[in-house]
């Protein structure tokens, strides 16, 4: 896994992203919705400080109350109703608009091949697509609903003061636009330090999930110290970036409540003053002063709720930097893969980076055993990188006269590297990976082949094929490719030192299991530094390594 940090997100500075709209449809209805939800709550507020007045008013005259009592616990009701479907209607877009963001990003990692993969951190990715999407809960159940809520509210409220009351109007004018003033500087604020975070979170990610994966090694070095401090500096980091969030969080909030709080002071002011001198009913008094701090309270909580999304928002930033490279990045074409041909390769230069890898030339047919050597770093892992649409290179790659390029990799090639890639589940189902439908005999046929036969097929793994060790994992992952030739789904079979972590006599029965596939049929690619490899080849291609600059 590399360490390289995925390309920088387009940070967007606005209230509302306009990609969501573009890569969630689901969003779509929700604006809608949730516009609709917020004008009526907006009319039920209303309603609310005029059925309130009057029965004050009605109270203080002595009248009767019960034609004002019965709209008014009715008013309540609907109000109640109103924010429970304000809730239903978030929560449900915010799960949908989560499905649809995962299942585009899975479908843009695919659209920018494995080469693009290779060149970023996995780790991160999955905190992207997992904690981090999930964090839209907050953004599309809190401050997105509030952010309509404002845009409808606050201008009706407004002109319904003012045409009660124009000098509470004026006042609730003037007044207004400090908060959104200040919530936009402790917004940027806000923006720094949780991306900040958020950064901190994917760096500790990409070092635990590294830490994991070496920690073997590092054990053999007595290096494991030194990696738990270096994860411990990382996770101290993250509590201070996340105390520090907490603090402008709290620091800002205080701020907006208390320039809303002045504010409808002196709103409450201005009307006690002309109440007293009698140039203002008590009835138009007491519905603006109602009135006064629910034309506050929208923009206030835009801030306030902001905090609790921000994290999403930074999480859909990253999303939206994978979706547009997708976007712009030119669409593969998949040709229909030959049931058989020759692999031809001619003058395939592997580019890592500055790097480039020396030429490598070879054929290889049905029936035959072709032996990759060469000494390390020469570029063995490299060429069946480039075979499988993981790494670029120049030169040209046929299959039955088809460039691979053109081809999906699991179409034609049945592929084995260095490193296991089991996943969670049973043996059989790191087997026929890939595989809607299953064949129990192959996948049989397949761990004897691999000299797998005493793993058990029903065996559940953890994370990582953990349960087994390091020769047995490698041998599970040899027998999928061998199951993928055996299904038709894999013409040549590319092995990556397949016997790396196997002794003598295993290594021997498992050369016997290759030359019987390819006899068999299979085109084999074999990478192998054994001597005894050799016996089985068909033919030999040494890779000189040559050091070239891009």
């Amino acid at each position: 896994m590399a360490s390289t940090d995925p390309p920088p997100a387009r940070r967007f500075s606005g209230p509302v992203d306009p990609r969501l709209l573009r890569y969630a449809a689901a969003s779509r209805g929700f604006f809608v919705a949730i516009a609709g939800i917020g004008f009526l709550q907006t009319c039920v507020i209303v309603a609310f400080a005029w059925l309130v007045t009057q029965a004050v008013v009605t109270a203080i005259a002595g009248g009767d109350l019960m034609p004002i009592v019965l709209p008014l616990a009715g008013v309540v009701a609907l109000r109640a109703a109103l924010i429970w479907l304000r809730e239903l209607v978030a929560a449900r877009a915010a799960a949908r608009v989560q499905g649809q963001l995962r299942a585009q990003l899975v479908a843009a990692v695919d659209r920018l091949g494995p080469g693009w993969l290779a060149g970023g951190n996995t780790a991160q990715l999955a905190v992207t697509a997992g904690r981090g999407l999930g964090a839209l809960d907050a953004y599309f159940g809190r401050y997105l609903p509030q952010l309509a809520q404002t845009a409808i509210a606050t201008p009706i409220l407004v002109l319904v003061m003012w045409w009660m009351d124009w000098i509470s109007g004026v006042t609730v004018l003037v007044t207004l636009p400090l908060i959104p003033l200040f919530m936009v500087l402790i917004g940027l604020a806000t923006r720094t330090v949780q991306q900040k975070q958020w950064e901190t979170l994917r760096h500790l990610a990409a070092r635990f999930a590294d830490t994991v994966r070496g920690l073997s090694t590092l054990k053999v070095f007595g290096r494991q110290h030194r990696a738990v401090a270096s994860i411990q500096r990382v996770t101290d980091t993250y509590r201070r970036e996340t105390m520090r969030v907490l603090r402008v969080s709290f620091l800002s909030g205080f701020a907006l409540e208390f320039l809303a709080s002045i504010s409808v002071a002196i709103v409450a002011v201005t009307i006690g003053f002309r109440l007293i001198d009698g140039s203002l009913g008590l009835a138009v008094g007491l519905f603006v002063l109602l009135l006064a701090p629910e034309a506050y309270l929208p923009v206030r909580q835009v801030g306030v709720q902001f905090h609790a999304a921000a994290e999403g928002v930074a999480a859909t930033d990253d999303v939206f930097a994978v979706l547009d490279a997708a976007r712009t990045a030119p669409e593969r074409r998949t040709a229909p893969a030959p049931a058989s041909g020759e692999l031809v390769v001619s003058g395939l230069r592997v580019h890592r980076g500055e790097r480039v890898l020396p030429p490598v030339s070879f054929t290889a047919a049905p029936g035959e055993v072709v032996l990759v050597r060469g000494p390390s770093g020469a570029g063995k892992t490299s060429l069946l990188a480039a075979l499988r649409g993981a790494a670029d290179h120049d030169g040209s790659a046929t299959y039955g006269g088809t460039p691979v390029a053109t081809l999906d990799p699991s179409r034609w090639l049945a592929w084995a590297g260095q490193q296991p890639g089991l996943v969670s589940g049973t043996v059989a189902d790191n087997v026929t990976m890939g595989d809607a439908e299953p064949d129990a005999a192959l996948v049989a046929r397949a761990l004897d082949l691999a000299e797998a036969d005493g793993i058990d097929a029903h065996r559940e793994l953890g994370v990582l094929g953990a349960g087994l060790s390091g020769g047995q994992a490698q041998r599970v992952a040899v027998a999928r490719a061998f199951y993928r030739h055996l299904r038709g789904l894999g013409p040549v079979i590319a092995l990556d030192e397949p016997s790396a972590a196997l002794d003598a006599e295993t290594e021997s029965t498992l050369w016997r299991s290759v030359r019987t596939l390819a006899d068999g049929g299979a085109a084999v690619v074999l990478v192998s530094h054994r001597v005894s490899a050799a016996q089985i080849a068909d033919r030999v291609v040494e890779i000189v390594p040559v050091e070239v600059t891009a």
